[in-house]
């Protein structure tokens, strides 16, 4: 029974630290929850959780804040997943249907998260190398052109005009395109990006000499984009956001500023995403759980998209340990299943 009742204090100790910003005493907790026991046994109760390390004292500080492992053992244990409200979630799905193209999705929900959660927020575009082919599209611009149309089942949209030895644009050269298209999407289609490369480069082969050099040509364009739209990107907002909690970041919050601006510790934070067994899998990592030190004294709450078990990219919202953990867990679980929503095929 004083086990159960320690983490009831320790909830509540969360609950005011993270809702005052000051550090908890056991006559505050007395007053602002009902406990059913005396100062006397909540104290001790303190105690207890203070050797535990799930609580500590900050300076002379008659209370008491949550440590690293009291976040973690709330958010494993403790803290309850609010819903949002039906007001929030039509409000997210209308902001989201807004969308025209991949870069406006990625765009809205950035901000989205942002204004939900006050914190930074950051979205990983959908990763090409967990991408696969939706449809390659071959169209006649004009007189020696062709535009190649790359789609991805991930919603992103690559587009390249060729220059050809040929005028297309007749009913024989539709029909050479058309059969050139077939072929193309025979190879492609649902193929990993990573493999459509490989699986291409033998198709000028099989048509006629005559028409070899221009599949080559098509097939190298589609190369080209590829290799173009092969560097992750990991776009942010609110890091104005930051200000608002100075006294959580007690020397500065350079460091994290610093950090943010790394493309490479943003792609590190959802490094591990890929290995999450459903898109949408909420993962927090708190504190000194982060794997880049100037981070130490944040939490970050981040969950993957996708189709199914295909989880194509990340979002994540990042602020101080001092976070209200069930309200933006909620919030990244939800935008991640719209955004999901929104991608799939």
């Amino acid at each position: 029974m004083s086990e159960e009742r320690r983490l009831v204090v320790l909830r509540a100790i969360v609950q005011d630290y993270v809702s005052t910003s000051e550090p908890v005493a056991s006559k505050a907790l007395l007053e602002r929850h009902r406990l059913g026991v005396s100062a006397a046994t909540i104290r001790n109760d303190m105690a207890a959780l203070e050797d535990a390390g799930l609580i500590t004292a900050p300076h002379t500080s008659a209370g008491r804040v949550p440590t690293d492992a009291g976040y973690r053992l709330f958010v494993d244990r403790l803290g309850e997943i609010r819903p949002l409200t039906s007001a929030q979630r039509v409000a997210i799905a209308r902001f989201l249907e807004g969308a025209v193209d991949l870069d406006d999705v990625v765009d809205r929900t950035v901000r989205l998260l942002s204004s939900l959660t006050q914190q930074v927020a950051m979205v990983q575009y959908p990763s090409l190398s967990r991408s696969r082919v939706q449809h390659i599209e071959l169209v006649p611009v004009a007189a020696g052109r062709v535009m190649v149309v790359l789609i991805l089942t991930t919603g992103r949209v690559e587009q390249r005009i060729i220059a050809v030895d040929r005028d297309l644009t007749s009913i024989e050269g539709a029909s050479l395109l058309a059969d050139i298209r077939a072929r193309l999407n025979a190879e492609a289609r649902d193929v990993p990006l990573v493999d459509v490369a490989t699986r291409l480069v033998g198709l000028p082969e099989g048509l006629p000499e005559e028409d070899r050099e221009l599949v080559r040509t098509i097939v190298d364009a589609l190369a080209g984009a590829l290799v173009e739209e092969s560097e992750e990107r990991v776009v942010l907002a609110g890091r104005s956001n930051l200000a608002r909690f100075g006294r959580d970041f007690p020397l500065s919050i350079v460091p994290v500023l610093s950090a943010l601006e790394e493309h490479v510790v943003l792609l590190r934070l959802f490094g591990s995403l890929a290995e999450e067994p459903d898109s949408g899998e909420l993962a927090v990592t708190i504190g000194h759980e982060n794997p880049h030190a100037d981070l130490a004294e944040t939490s970050v709450i981040s969950a993957g998209y996708g189709a199914g078990d295909d989880v194509v990219g990340g979002l994540a919202v990042l602020g101080p340990t001092r976070m209200d953990y069930p309200r933006t867990m909620a919030a990244v679980r939800a935008v991640a299943r719209y955004v999901s929503e929104m991608l799939a095929p």
